[in-house]
């Protein structure tokens, strides 16, 4: 029997004394994290949110198996942002899609939820109106000839149900439940609020696909509403992407019990905590940055040399060599090693120790 076949469904019950310091620890370090990134002020704070937006939706695309380019999701969310950055001046519409999505869930977190705002959430995921090459209802709840929804894995013929989604024809009920429950005021801490969201919403599975993405945003608009703010300073999906064996196996022992789901908040709190320490690494990068351009400040670096320098301060990937220099700064190569000569003069970029066929250099910070 799955948790919504339960005769009490959706009146989920928790442990209160047994999470009672967890939550506590929790909130604890939440609220100083964003003590310390008020001190910050409102430009390493945006920063810090780019970063951090960033890194969540990458992540949350490859827990669903897909990767982005990093550069178009990050100079999109810039855009909207309103920080100049450089960056391609357009992105794959997919990118853009899950963009909207989630700036739109953290952005507009007071905006009450509705069908309608979930059907435009959806269509942005799916653009094209396909998941990979299946066409799916887009903008809609499942249809009825999609069958039972299951979640199975392993070769045809010896397939495993890990969990099956209630009927279609309960879709509508449900999901005005969740809505209304969404929208009123939250009996409990917002933070537990968040992981209820998450596990109703997957449990549920309203749409052909990207029930996962929707519920991690959903859950990241709860968490924005705990904090009255759109700005991110840790993430979420990257913490579940790291431990996404548990994720998928809370979840799926939590789907098959009662309706006593005190391991998957108990899961999701934990996951919470590690994702607000990992952040540390985050403002640790935005300091690094600011001070670099505050040791800097009056020297004179042309465009070329000021945007490599933030590429890798923004922790660029691979290494960087005199024509990857050329090619992302659309220059000649002579361009190029005039640019790097007058920075390791200054002792600004340093030559790599590893050999190899090409000298590649480092940002001395």
């Amino acid at each position: 029997m799955y948790i919504h076949h339960q005769h009490q469904w959706p009146a989920f019950r928790w442990d209160r004394e047994k999470l009672t310091v967890l939550l506590a620890e929790v909130r604890h370090l939440q609220g100083r994290l964003l003590g310390r990134m008020d001190a910050l002020g409102f430009s390493l704070q945006k920063e810090a949110s780019l970063q951090t937006l960033t890194q969540d939706i990458l992540k949350t695309s490859e827990i669903e198996g897909e990767t982005f380019d990093r550069e178009q999701v990050r100079s999109s969310i810039a855009r909207r942002m309103g920080i100049e950055i450089s960056g391609p001046a357009t992105a794959d519409r997919h990118v853009e899609g899950i963009v909207e999505v989630m700036l739109d869930a953290t952005g507009n977190y007071q905006a009450p939820l509705s069908s309608e705002r979930l059907f435009d959430w959806h269509a942005a995921l799916f653009p094209t109106g396909r998941s990979g090459m299946q066409r799916i209802s887009v903008g809609d709840w499942r249809g009825e000839s999609s069958g039972a929804m299951q979640i199975v894995s392993g070769p045809v013929g010896r397939e495993k149900v890990h969990y099956e989604a209630p009927e279609f024809d309960r879709l509508e009920t449900e999901m005005q439940a969740f809505i209304r429950w969404f929208n009123a005021p939250v009996e409990t801490d917002l933070v537990i609020g968040a992981a209820l969201a998450h596990f109703w919403f997957v449990t549920i599975h309203p749409f052909d696909d990207g029930n996962g993405r929707l519920a991690r945003a959903l859950a990241d608009m709860m968490l924005a509403r705990s904090e009255k703010s759109p700005m991110r300073f840790y993430s979420m999906s990257s913490q579940i992407q790291r431990e996404r064996k548990a994720y998928y196996e809370v979840l799926e022992q939590c789907q098959k019990g009662g309706l006593d789901i005190s391991d998957w908040i108990e899961w999701f709190l934990s996951c919470f905590r590690r994702a607000i320490e990992a952040s540390e690494e985050t403002l640790e990068a935005i300091l690094t940055k600011a001070r670099f351009w505050e040791v800097h400040a009056g020297e004179a670096f042309n465009d070329r040399q000021r945007d490599i320098i933030n590429r890798l301060l923004n922790g660029f990937v691979g290494k960087l060599t005199s024509s990857k220099w050329a090619k992302l700064e659309k220059c000649s190569q002579d361009t190029a090693l005039r640019d790097i000569k007058d920075l390791l003069g200054r002792q600004i970029l340093s030559k790599e120790d590893a050999g190899g066929r090409s000298t590649s250099y480092l940002l001395n910070v």
